[in-house]
């Protein structure tokens, strides 16, 4: 599967923005999704994963109760609704597939990575 993310761009702080990540495959959702994201000289980190059927979802603690992962498998894509922006939200945010069902939490379970997209949140 190959994944290309868009909808990133920049917006203020307090505000939203919803990313997309559009799967090439019949075999969507054959995966496990996540979404992770790395800004200027950290690591890259989780910040939520969705089951492959059934809409289990996970989110990374900075993220709970703003940020809500979901797919569409008939559209083949994976989106991220994010609520109340913060400027340390600013990051380039990466989707990835994994045979792990309910998604992960962990970089190294995910086989697939799309290209990334840019979100930029201003102070």
């Amino acid at each position: 599967v190959q994944l290309q993310a868009s909808g990133g761009g920049l917006v203020q702080a307090g505000g939203s923005l919803r990313v997309s990540c559009a799967a090439d495959e019949r075999t969507f959702n054959s995966y496990g999704m996540g979404w992770f994201r790395q800004a200027p000289g950290k690591e890259r980190e989780f910040v939520a994963s969705i089951s492959r059927i059934d809409g289990i979802t996970s989110y990374g603690d900075s993220v709970k109760g703003r940020f809500a992962i979901s797919r569409d498998n008939a559209k083949r894509t994976l989106y991220l609704q994010m609520n109340s922006l913060k400027p340390e939200d600013t990051a380039i945010y990466y989707c990835a597939a994994t045979p792990v069902y309910g998604g992960s939490s962990k970089r190294n379970e995910y086989r697939v990575w799309g290209q990334g997209t840019l979100v930029t949140v201003s102070s």
